[in-house]
C-alpha cells in the first residue's frame, strides 16, 4: 500500500485562476519516461499543462478544478511505478545521491561477481569437454550459476524496474530490450547447465551488467555536472528567514512558509528569502545570481529586492510583495525549465526516431535469431546470443541525449552571464539569422537620460531644479533629481500635464511653457527649462548615452557577415547621432510600431531571418514578428516582455555572446545527432552479422551515450569573445 501524501499546502493559485503544483518525480532515466508521465497527465480533462524537466526532475501540473486533484495526480504517477512527492530542492539532491549510491552498490556486486566467475571460466575456456570431463564442467557451471543469478537479480534492478514501469503503461523504453537480453541469456545458461550443454554464459551476463552499470553511473554523474543552472537557482529557494512579528518578536520560518505582507529581517551575509520592498536600512546586494551583474548594487528604503540575492554589508528590513512560486526567482526557474524542455526541431526529430526504436529493434533481434537458426544453420543457443547482442547494442539513449544535454548546458551558461531564454527553440532560430535590427532608446542606448555638464550649473539653481524634479516620475525629472546629491528644498509643487512642474514663481518644463523663445539647440539632446521670476531661464540638457560597448558589438556582428540596421521611433537627429556613434550605416527614424513591423515583414519576404533587439515593453509587435527576438530588461521586466531572450546589465555584449553560444550549440547538436545515428548504422549490422559479443555490445552502448555527453560538455570549455 502506497503512502498518502497531502499536497494541499503545496498548491498555489496561478494568475489566471487555475491551480499549480510542483512535484519531484523519482525513477526517470530517459526522455521516454518524461513522455509517459506527461502524456498520462495531459489526458486528464482538467489538466491544462503538464511539464516534466528531465534535468531537475521537477513536474509542474496546472489544472482547473478542485485542489484535491493534486493528491490524485500523485497517486496516478505512483501507480505508474514512479514516485512523486511535493518538490523540494533538498529532497531532490538527496534522491540523486541515493540513486548514485545504489548504482555504486550494484557496480560493486557486479564487479565482485565477475571477478569470481572469471576464476571458473578460465579453466573452462582453456579446455574442451573431453579434457575437463563432463561432470567437472557441469559442476563449474552450477557454481557459476549460484554466483551469477543472485548478482543478475540484484544488479539488474535499475533496468528491470524501468522496463516494468514502461510495460505496465503499455509503453517501451531502452531498458526493455536490455532486460530481455539479460534475462534470455540467464535462462539459456541455466537451461544449458541443467541439460549438460556447452552454451552457459553466466560470466558474460554478469559482465554485461557490470559494463552497463558503469555506463549508467557515469551517465548519471555526467548529467549531474551538466545539470541546468535552474537546479542551482532552486537551491536558493530553500532555507530559513527571520520574520518580524507585530509584537516586535522574531521568529525563524522556512522560506516555503513566507507569505505576502510579512516583514522580514535580512542580516548581513544572508540571502533575501522573497521579493519585497525595503522598509529600512542601507546596504549592498549581490545580484549576480539573478542578473549576472558582478558589481554589488546599493539599495535603501523604497528599493525593490528579489529572492535569491545576497545582502552584503548591513541589515535590512523589508515587506514581502511576492513569495514562493510567485517570486522572480521562481519565474526565472520556470522560464529556464520551459526553454530546456521545449520542442525544437531536433528534439522533435529525436523523439520521433526514439519512438520507433523499440519495435524496430525487437523485430531486428527476432529476424537475427530466425536468420541464424534457419538460414545460417547455427545452433539455437548461438542464434539467441546474437539476437541478445542486437537488443543490447542498439542505443536510442545517445539520440535522446543529443539535443537536451546541449540545451541544458547552453541555457545554464547564458543564465550565469545574465541571459535568460524564454523559448527553447530560440537558440536554434538565433543560430540561423542573417539580419540584426536594433531599436535605439533603451536598447542601443541605456534608456536612462543623464544630465550633461552638471558642474556648469550654479549650486542653488541645481538644488531648486532637483527639488522640483523630485516630485515627478518623468524620466528627465528623475535624471535631474538623481544628478543632485545634497539636501532638497521643501516646496509645494504641482504638475501641469504636458508642460511640466510649477511652484510659486517657478516653472520647470518645456521651453515654450517656461517663456523661452525659439532658440537653436542640439537636436540630439533632451532638455528641461527652469524659469524663475526676475531671472533668465536656465536650460538643463540631457543625453541618453550609448551603451559603452555598442560600437564593438556592432562591428563584431558585421564581421560575422550579418546585415545590421537601426529602426527607431525617435527623432531623425537623435537616431542619426546614435547610428554614427555605433557605426551603423543603415538606419531609419520616426517609425511607428506598425512601420517597424512592416520593415521586418519586408525583410522576411525577401528571405531574411531577422533578430530584433528591442525594448520588451514598447516593441512587442516587432519582437513577435521577428524570426527571433532579444530584449534588455530590468529584473522586474524579465517575465513581462515579449522577447524570446532577455539579457541583463548595461552592456550590449550579451547579444554577441548569445549568438556565438547559439551557433556553437547548434554545431554540437548536429555533431551529436550524426554520431548517434552513425553509431547505430554501424553497430546494428555488425551485431546482426554476429561480429559483436554481448560484452562488447554493452561497452559500445554505454560509450555512445557518454561520448554524446562529453561532446556537449565542450560548450562549457568555449570562452566568450
Amino acid at each position: 500500500m502506497s503512502e498518502h501524501i497531502n499536497t494541499a499546502r503545496f498548491i498555489t493559485p496561478t494568475e489566471d485562476g487555475m491551480l499549480s503544483l510542483n512535484l519531484l518525480v523519482d525513477g526517470m532515466h530517459c526522455p521516454s519516461c518524461v513522455a509517459i508521465i506527461e502524456g498520462a497527465l495531459k489526458k486528464q480533462e482538467d489538466v491544462t499543462r503538464a511539464r516534466l524537466n528531465l534535468s531537475t526532475r521537477r513536474l509542474n501540473v496546472v489544472w482547473n478544478g478542485a485542489a484535491s486533484r493534486g493528491d490524485a495526480f500523485v497517486q496516478m504517477i505512483n501507480a505508474m511505478g514512479y514516485r512523486a512527492v511535493p518538490f523540494d530542492p533538498a529532497t531532490a539532491e538527496t534522491a540523486e545521491k541515493k540513486e548514485e549510491k545504489f548504482l555504486l552498490r550494484c557496480l560493486a556486486v557486479a564487479g565482485f561477481a565477475s571477478g569470481n566467475l572469471m576464476l571458473f571460466s578460465v579453466p573452462m575456456w582453456s579446455s574442451d569437454a573431453v579434457e575437463m570431463g563432463q561432470a567437472t564442467r557441469t559442476m563449474f557451471q552450477w557454481v557459476q550459476g549460484l554466483i551469477a543469478m543472485p548478482a543478475i537479480a540484484y544488479c539488474g534492478l535499475p533496468f528491470y524496474r524501468s522496463a516494468w514501469r514502461a510495460l505496465k503503461e503499455k509503453h517501451t523504453n531502452m531498458d526493455v530490450p536490455i532486460s530481455v537480453a539479460v534475462i534470455l541469456a540467464t535462462i539459456m545458461s541455466l537451461f544449458e547447465t541443467i541439460t549438460h550443454g556447452l552454451h552457459a554464459y553466466f560470466d558474460s551476463a554478469v559482465m554485461l551488467l557490470f559494463f552497463l552499470i558503469i555506463g549508467r553511473y557515469l551517465e548519471a554523474r555526467a548529467r549531474g555536472r551538466a545539470r541546468s543552472a535552474a537546479h542551482d537557482l532552486l537551491q536558493m529557494m530553500t532555507g530559513f528567514a527571520t520574520q518580524l512579528k507585530d509584537d516586535g518578536t522574531h521568529e525563524t520560518i522556512a522560506l516555503s512558509d513566507i507569505k505576502e505582507g510579512m516583514i522580514l529581517l535580512v542580516a548581513a551575509g544572508e540571502k533575501v528569502g522573497a521579493d519585497g520592498q525595503i522598509i529600512s536600512g542601507i546596504s549592498e546586494l549581490d545580484t549576480s545570481l539573478i542578473t549576472g551583474e558582478t558589481l554589488p548594487q546599493k539599495v535603501q528604503a523604497g528599493a525593490q529586492v528579489f529572492a535569491g540575492t545576497i545582502n552584503i554589508s548591513a541589515p535590512l528590513t523589508l515587506r514581502v510583495t511576492k513569495a514562493g512560486e510567485n517570486s522572480l526567482l521562481a519565474q526565472i526557474v520556470r522560464l529556464m525549465e520551459t526553454a530546456e524542455q521545449s520542442q525544437a526541431r531536433y528534439v522533435t526529430l529525436a523523439d520521433m526516431i526514439s519512438s520507433w526504436y523499440t519495435p524496430v529493434v525487437h523485430l531486428l533481434a527476432l529476424a537475427t535469431f530466425i536468420g541464424w537458426l534457419w538460414l545460417g544453420g547455427a545452433p539455437w543457443q548461438v542464434a539467441l546470443l546474437y539476437a541478445a547482442t542486437v537488443l543490447i547494442i542498439t542505443c536510442p539513449c545517445a539520440l535522446g541525449l543529443a539535443v537536451p544535454v546541449v540545451q541544458v548546458l547552453a541555457s545554464g551558461k547564458l543564465m550565469r552571464g545574465g541571459v535568460l531564454l524564454k523559448s527553447g527553440s530560440a537558440l536554434e532560430r538565433l543560430a540561423g539569422i542573417t539580419h540584426v535590427a536594433f531599436d535605439k532608446t533603451g536598447t542601443l542606448t541605456l534608456g536612462k537620460p543623464a544630465l550633461l555638464n552638471k558642474e556648469n550649473y550654479d549650486a542653488q539653481t541645481l538644488q531648486l531644479a532637483a527639488s522640483m524634479a523630485s516630485y515627478s516620475k518623468h524620466p528627465l525629472s528623475r535624471a535631474l533629481a538623481a544628478a543632485y546629491d545634497g539636501a532638497l528644498l521643501p516646496i509645494d509643487v504641482s504638475e501641469v500635464p504636458g508642460n511640466g512642474l510649477e511652484a510659486t514663481g517657478v516653472r520647470l518644463g518645456k521651453a515654450s511653457w517656461c517663456g523661452v523663445e525659439q532658440v537653436e539647440s542640439d537636436a540630439t539632446q533632451l532638455e528641461l527649462w527652469l524659469a524663475q521670476e526676475g531671472k533668465d531661464p536656465v536650460r538643463f540638457a540631457f543625453s541618453d548615452a550609448l551603451r559603452s560597448d555598442a560600437p564593438q558589438v556592432v562591428q563584431s556582428l558585421l564581421a560575422a557577415g550579418l546585415d545590421v540596421r537601426l529602426l527607431s521611433g525617435d527623432r531623425a537627429e537623435a537616431v542619426r547621432d546614435a547610428a554614427q556613434k555605433a557605426a551603423i550605416v543603415q538606419f531609419e527614424a520616426a517609425l511607428s510600431p506598425l512601420e517597424k513591423s512592416q520593415r521586418l515583414e519586408t525583410l522576411k519576404e525577401n528571405g531574411a531571418r531577422v533578430l530584433m533587439v528591442g525594448d520588451g515593453l514598447n516593441d512587442a509587435p516587432s519582437l513577435a514578428l521577428a524570426s527571433v527576438s532579444m530584449s534588455p530588461a530590468s529584473a522586474m521586466d524579465i517575465t513581462q516582455n515579449a522577447a524570446d531572450i532577455v539579457f541583463q546589465g548595461d552592456a550590449l555584449a550579451p547579444v554577441r555572446v548569445t549568438l556565438d553560444t547559439a551557433r556553437f550549440a547548434q554545431k554540437l547538436v548536429k555533431q551529436n545527432f550524426l554520431m548517434a545515428i552513425a553509431y547505430n548504422l554501424v553497430a546494428i549490422p555488425l551485431a546482426v552479422a554476429g561480429y559483436v559479443t554481448p560484452l562488447v555490445a554493452a561497452i559500445a552502448m554505454s560509450s555512445s551515450s557518454l561520448i554524446v555527453i562529453a561532446n556537449a560538455m565542450r560548450l562549457n570549455l568555449k570562452k566568450d569573445n
